[in-house]
């Protein structure tokens, strides 16, 4: 290849505006790749939170001294231990109460365990609207820094009597590498959104299922007495 057709010279000659597209671009891609990392590793996180805390829970051990360990542990629970951690102290707190019906204690600890189930799955769906927003518009941005550059380079050829691939290839070589930013940017963006939402989408089913799982012991440890 040219020399002068090289990525970096291409990107140093373009315009102000493909410049400012390609940075854009550029950004949006450093960006998305920062939070395909830390994302990654937080969904994996979950994962092996709550294999570890179902293989603890469903052991046989009393739920109230389970309780008291994850609250004396020194660490911010998440995922299914937030959800035990509310229901449960709900349902102790509410079960201690004068007067009230043990389907009023279970009725306040699902509030509580879904307020927490909610909260958490907001938690984990924080930064995937980012993606998708790249993912659905790098290509357009990219396509604007194209449709750029050829009006300049076909602009350029008005002050000229006889055209040549070599007056406008730079211009037209400069709209392309912004195109291939665009997609560079958009396709990572758009793999690691289905592939994030998809893995949600499991662990949702698990918080919810060991949700229902939770009210059923309850329900049958208040109607116990």
């Amino acid at each position: 290849m040219n020399s002068d057709l090289s990525i970096f010279t291409l990107i140093k000659e373009a315009s102000a505006v493909v410049q400012i597209v390609m940075f854009m671009l550029m950004l949006a891609s450093v960006v998305s790749w920062t939070y395909i990392f830390s994302k990654f590793k937080e969904l994996r996180r979950a994962e092996q939170t709550s294999d570890e805390f179902e293989e603890r829970f469903w052991s046989g051990i009393d739920l109230a001294d389970l309780y008291r360990q994850l609250a004396s542990e020194d660490y911010d629970s998440e995922g299914m231990e937030n959800i035990f951690l509310v229901g449960f102290k709900e349902f102790a707190r509410l079960r201690q109460q004068p007067g009230i019906t043990p389907d009023a204690v279970v009725e306040g600890a699902q509030r509580g365990m879904r307020v927490a189930l909610s909260r958490e799955l907001d938690r984990l769906d924080e930064r995937l609207p980012f993606l998708a927003t790249v993912g659905s518009t790098s290509p357009y941005v990219g396509l604007f820094g194209t449709v750029w550059g050829i009006m300049n380079s076909f602009r350029s050829l008005g002050s000229v009597k006889q055209a040549t691939l070599a007056m406008v290839a730079p211009g037209i070589s400069e709209a392309l590498v912004a195109t291939a930013m665009g997609l560079f940017a958009a396709i990572p963006a758009v793999m690691a959104y289905n592939r994030f939402s998809t893995h949600i989408g499991r662990l949702a089913n698990r918080y919810e299922a060991f949700t229902e799982e939770f009210l059923s012991l309850l329900h049958r440890q208040a109607h116990a007495k």
